[in-house]
């Protein structure tokens, strides 16, 4: 199944308390139920003034409903299309 980063300008998301992060967190599981098995959120990834999110999920448009029906935005969903680590080198 095809895997997303999600890009997501959130303003100060860097100074989130862990309270506001765990919220957050707890809203988008719930959705996720909702939208059923089809969409798994891997992890994320929290900067300054932005948050990575990767998900696996059959298609663009569903990520983009886990966003809308979370009130989360999604600036870029970009479809990852290889994954490289230190380990690719010794190829």
């Amino acid at each position: 199944m095809p895997k997303y980063v999600i890009e997501r300008d959130i303003p100060g998301a860097g100074k989130l308390t862990a309270e506001q992060l765990h919220g957050i967190s707890q809203k988008s599981c719930g959705v996720l139920q909702k939208l059923g098995p089809q969409i798994q959120w891997v992890e994320s990834y929290v900067t300054d003034d932005k948050v990575y999110c990767v998900y696996i999920a059959p298609n663009e448009a569903l990520v983009r409903e886990h966003a809308k029906q979370g009130g989360f935005p999604a600036n870029r969903v970009s479809q990852v299309r290889s994954v490289i680590n230190p380990t690719t080198a010794e190829g």
